[in-house]
């Protein structure tokens, strides 16, 4: 199998952060990598950049580790309400999605939907759920789901 060295510019699920060093698949690298912009080919000259991506990355995790902290106390134990179309037996038409969790929960913090973390949603009630906020910090709060 032919690998290829890359070094990624944004976070990829499974694979690392801005400025990792991975080995991957040429396929991988050539086919979806490199022309979705999440990294490029490494070589020798590319140390200082790399150098340059963490000290940006660190930086960025300080703030932003702050920032979490502050929005995990707005969210933690919390109960987010979410109005649903309801079927005579209690059932929804669809399911609640975690785009619709995250709009409301930003009313609170900004959040992205594929951070937060629930079981899927196909009735009324109250369900847990857990919001990654930071690669250390997650807020639990609770969506309560409700008849329109």
């Amino acid at each position: 199998m032919a690998e290829a060295k890359v070094i990624l510019t944004k976070s990829v699920n499974h694979l690392g952060h801005p400025g990792d060093v991975v080995t991957v698949k040429a396929g991988y690298a050539r086919n979806y990598l490199i022309p979705q912009g999440l990294a490029f080919a490494w070589s020798k000259n590319a140390a200082a950049q790399i150098e340059s991506m963490k000290r940006a990355r660190l930086a960025k995790a300080v703030a932003t580790r702050e920032e979490a902290v502050a929005a995990k106390g707005l969210i933690e134990g919390s109960v987010v309400e979410i109005a649903a179309k309801v079927s005579e037996s209690g059932k929804l038409f669809g399911g609640v999605s975690a785009d619709k969790i995250a709009i409301a929960l930003s009313s609170k913090a900004d959040v992205n939907p594929k951070n937060i973390t629930v079981d899927p949603i196909k009735t009324t009630g109250e369900f847990a759920a857990t919001v990654a906020l930071h690669p250390e910090i997650t807020a639990s709060f609770t969506v309560k789901v409700v008849a329109e």
